[in-house]
């Protein structure tokens, strides 16, 4: 699977400039893979089964692996997707596949407008904080760009 991400937008955790990572592009991929790696372990999901690549050049995140559960990938996903600087998120080779979708934050949105769109319902939307938990601090912390996992009902 693959998720686009705007890249202005997200945790601010890549700290190589673009003349560094043309210099040594082979440190700072693996910086910045560390750096992604380290954040989604802060957020209380297990790292220790899987791993992250890291490309400058297009900016994609990949994570190949495994994982114990579909939504814990799917929190890994977003986790890894919400960086500053990462344009695109590739877990083709990461297993399971959560069985859900992801909804990119838009200007005035907030989650029940978000359950509404995606449910019909906009008392949903504590299903869908509880799925990005702990990624969302609070129901009200969303910013334009950023991924939400969307779980199924």
């Amino acid at each position: 699977m693959t998720i686009a991400h705007d890249p202005t937008t997200g945790e601010k955790l890549l700290s190589v400039s673009n003349a560094q990572a043309a210099s040594d592009p082979a440190t700072a991929n693996q910086t910045a893979a560390d750096a992604i790696k380290t954040y989604i372990g802060s957020q209380g999901l297990d790292t220790f089964s899987f791993q992250v690549d890291f490309d400058y050049g297009s900016g994609t995140v990949t994570i190949f692996g495994s994982v114990a559960d579909p939504q814990t990938a799917a929190q890994v996903m977003v986790a890894a997707v919400n960086v500053a600087g990462v344009s695109a998120l590739n877990t083709d080779a990461l297993d399971p596949q959560p069985p859900a979708t992801f909804y990119t934050v838009q200007y005035g949105d907030n989650l029940p407008k978000i359950a509404a769109q995606q449910y019909g319902d906009p008392s949903q939307s504590d299903l869908i904080y509880q799925a990005n938990r702990p990624m969302l601090s609070s129901p009200d912390k969303l910013y334009p760009g950023q991924v939400l996992v969307i779980p199924q009902q």
